[in-house]
C-alpha cells in the first residue's frame, strides 16, 4: 500500500465492517429510529441487519437522518490533526443531505487546519453502487496517487457505475413518494415488480416494469448486457435485502453471461433498506454510462 493520504466514506456504501478494517478506510455512520429506538448513528443500538428486516416485515416503519456536519467533522479532524489528508466519497446529494455536511466540515477543519486538504466527492452513488466506487478509489489510491488524482478518477468514474435493481414490496417506494399509492396497490395485486436505477443526478428512476419476480431479475442482467464495459478484472456487485435465494438466481445469469468474474455479495444496510424494503435486489458494475 503507497496511500498517501486517508479515505472516508459513510455507511449508506453498504461496505461490509470487514472490508473498512482491511482498506484501511474510515466510515461515518447514519443512523435511524425505529419502534422508538433509536440505532446506529454515533450514539445509537446495534441491531443486527437480519433483525432489522425482520421487524420491515413485521410492519415496523423506521425513519432514517443523514449525518450531520458536526459527526462528520469528529470523524475528520483526528486525521487532519494527525498531519493527514482526507479524500472522502459521500452518498449521493441526489438522496441525502449527507454531502453537505461533509462540505461544511471541509471547509471549517480546512480553516483550522489549512496547511491540510480535505477533497470532498458527492458520489451520486447509493448502496454497494457507492461501496463500489469506493473500491475502486482505494485501488487507485494505493497505487501511489496524489489526492488530487484520485479525487478527479473518481469524479470521472462515478457517472460510469451503473445501479440496477428491482423490489420486492412497492409499498416502501410508495411511502418514499418513489410511486403512488395506487400504483402500489395495483402493482402488488398484479405481482408487477419494477425497475430502477440511480440517475445521473443522484436520485432513485423507475425505468421499467417486470410481470413476476423473476422476470424483473432477469431484466436487470439484460440491462448489464447493454451497458457494461468490463475489463477482465472488473468485479461485479451485489445487494440484497434478505433475499439469498433471489440472489442465487442473479449469479446463476450473471455466471452465464459473464463466466467466472468476480462478483462481490453484500447485504443492504439498515438506512438504505429502510427506504428500499426487504427483498430489494441490486447489481452494480462499471459501464458506458450511467
Amino acid at each position: 500500500m503507497n496511500r498517501l493520504f486517508e479515505i472516508i466514506t459513510d455507511s449508506a456504501s453498504d461496505l461490509p465492517e470487514e472490508y473498512y478494517r482491511e482498506q484501511d478506510v474510515k466510515c461515518i455512520r447514519l443512523g435511524f429510529n425505529m419502534n422508538g429506538v433509536l440505532y446506529e448513528g454515533e450514539d445509537g443500538e446495534h441491531l443486527d441487519v437480519k433483525d432489522f428486516y425482520a421487524q420491515l416485515r413485521n410492519g415496523s416503519m423506521p425513519t432514517t437522518f443523514q449525518a450531520s456536519p458536526e459527526q462528520v467533522k469528529r470523524a475528520i479532524e483526528p486525521l487532519v490533526s494527525a498531519g493527514k489528508d482526507v479524500l472522502a466519497i459521500a452518498f449521493s446529494s441526489g438522496l441525502s443531505g449527507t454531502y453537505n455536511s461533509y462540505l461544511l466540515a471541509a471547509q471549517e477543519l480546512t480553516k483550522a487546519y489549512p496547511g491540510r486538504k480535505i477533497l470532498v466527492v458527492d458520489s451520486l452513488c447509493a448502496s454497494f453502487g457507492q461501496g463500489l466506487l469506493v473500491d475502486y478509489v482505494v485501488k487507485k489510491a494505493d497505487t501511489g496517487a496524489a489526492i488530487e488524482e484520485t479525487r478527479d478518477y473518481a469524479e470521472a468514474l462515478k457517472q460510469h457505475i451503473c445501479h440496477y435493481f428491482t423490489v420486492d414490496n412497492l409499498f416502501h417506494l410508495k411511502r418514499g413518494g418513489r410511486v403512488s399509492a395506487t400504483t402500489a396497490v395495483i402493482g402488488s395485486i398484479l405481482k408487477i415488480k419494477p425497475v430502477l436505477h440511480v440517475d445521473e443526478e443522484g436520485h432513485l428512476i423507475a425505468i421499467g416494469k417486470a410481470m413476476g419476480r423473476k422476470k424483473s431479475i432477469s431484466a436487470l442482467v439484460e440491462h448489464m448486457k447493454e451497458l457494461q464495459i468490463l475489463d477482465h478484472d472488473d468485479p461485479i456487485y451485489i445487494s440484497h435485502g434478505d433475499c439469498e435465494e433471489d440472489v442465487k438466481f442473479l449469479i446463476e445469469l450473471l455466471r452465464a453471461a459473464y463466466g467466472n468474474r468476480k462478483i462481490v455479495v453484500a447485504e443492504i444496510g439498515s438506512v438504505i433498506g429502510a427506504h428500499s424494503g426487504a427483498g430489494t435486489l441490486a447489481v452494480f458494475f462499471r459501464g458506458k454510462r450511467r
